[in-house]
């Protein structure tokens, strides 16, 4: 009887817990969520009570949206000047937290949407700014108000270009923002002057801000003859140089990372090969993967695109230099900001680079210029031709293998 009289006792309790904790679940939340962000009970209890003289449908979107506790910090803002308590030491203590708060909430929506305009840029930003005809700069923001005040820009720690030489100039500014991405955007220079004993310009605000991804390398046009040889061996010997064997081929773009080759024949992809050639009397081996292929079946040519996956520093040295020396001034510069972005982010975890480079026009053979070339490609030496008068499997002769890591 007893054991009976106390379950029926302990099943009124939960129910009546169960029946509070439905009644009051909002409130529970909006406690439970206003300790996880640090507020004491005392400020908690004044939060709920602004959020209901709102009138918010959910309260606890004052601890998630910007703009709802904007709203609520005017409320408390305007009720303590109703009270005459504006001034006093808790009132002005609640107020800095929810400001501070604020702030926060600011730089979590800032970085889920990406930057919408330089207003949202913080006070220490690296900035590498490009001013047509002198060059690349660097500088930091010092100041984030009615303009975006920066250090006056130097060059090599240098002092280049005086402040009043910057004023009414039109720059282009490129930062790498920490947590979010990479941006580029237009403006000019207000004025220059003094900012908390430095000498600093002013830059107009900016909402145009563009996402930019990180640098690729950059690749040139060339028209170059050079020799192809298909890697059979696990074992790659990097100083080998061949002098016999291999194919005539013709690279129409170059890069460090890589090439656009043309063959005879039909080429295949995830092709282990290296491509040896003269640049400006140099020798350049590049070795490397055919990551995609390009056929024209009426010229019987192929477009390889090679992936550079080893190349001794000095020959990509040389073809760094090669590829730079023909860009022009505009093209320096922006490759040089971009770069100096990317040292930028050296602290943060590195993100894989692509490269793409397509000509849709290949695909036709109406473009006269694929079928200039100083020598005869379509010679009886292709790699498809290799491969399908094998009588090995040429899945088993020709696919990628891996090169050591090692070597």
């Amino acid at each position: 009887m007893w054991f009976i009289a106390g379950f029926l006792i302990l099943c009124a309790v939960f129910f009546a817990l169960f029946k509070l904790s439905h009644i009051f679940h909002r409130q529970i939340e909006f406690i439970l969520k206003g300790m996880d962000f640090g507020f004491n009970l005392s400020e908690i209890k004044l939060l709920w009570t602004t959020a209901k003289r709102c009138e918010l449908s959910n309260p606890v979107s004052i601890y998630v949206s910007a703009d709802v506790l904007t709203k609520c910090i005017s409320d408390i803002k305007n009720s303590a000047e109703v009270d005459d308590t504006i001034n006093y030491s808790n009132t002005q203590k609640i107020l800095s937290k929810l400001y501070d708060f604020k702030a926060k909430i600011d730089s979590v929506e800032d970085k889920k949407r990406g930057l919408e305009s330089t207003k949202s840029l913080d006070v220490g930003q690296k900035l590498r700014i490009i001013l047509p005809g002198k060059g690349v700069f660097y500088s930091e923001i010092l100041s984030n108000g009615h303009d975006l005040i920066i250090k006056l820009p130097t060059q090599k720690d240098q002092i280049i270009v005086e402040g009043k030489d910057w004023v009414n100039q039109s720059v282009s500014v490129y930062l790498w923002r920490k947590e979010d991405a990479r941006y580029v955007f237009d403006t000019s220079v207000q004025g220059c002057g003094i900012f908390l004993g430095k000498a600093a310009i002013f830059l107009k605000h900016s909402s145009n801000l563009i996402r930019t991804q990180k640098r690729n390398s950059i690749r040139a046009k060339c028209d170059i003859n050079g020799m192809l040889y298909i890697i059979r061996s696990k074992i790659v010997d990097y100083n080998a140089v061949e002098n016999s064997g291999g194919y005539r081929c013709k690279i129409e773009d170059i890069s460090e990372k890589g090439a656009l080759i043309r063959i005879a024949g039909k080429g295949l992809s995830n092709l282990q090969i290296k491509i040896q050639f003269q640049l400006e009397n140099r020798l350049i081996v590049m070795f490397g993967i055919v990551r995609t292929v390009e056929y024209n079946q009426n010229l019987n040519q192929s477009r390889l695109h090679f992936e550079c996956v080893h190349i001794d520093s000095v020959m990509r040295n040389y073809i760094l230099s090669y590829v730079y020396k023909i860009l022009p001034q505009t093209e320096k510069d922006i490759f040089e900001a971009q770069s100096l972005v990317d040292k930028d982010e050296e602290s943060s975890p590195a993100s894989s680079e692509q490269e793409e480079s397509q000509d849709e026009s290949f695909y036709s053979s109406d473009n006269p210029e694929d079928k200039k070339t100083d020598f005869d490609l379509n010679q009886d030496n292709s790699i498809l031709e290799e491969t399908s008068s094998s009588d090995a499997n040429p899945e088993k002769d020709f696919s990628f293998q891996e090169i050591p890591e090692d070597l």
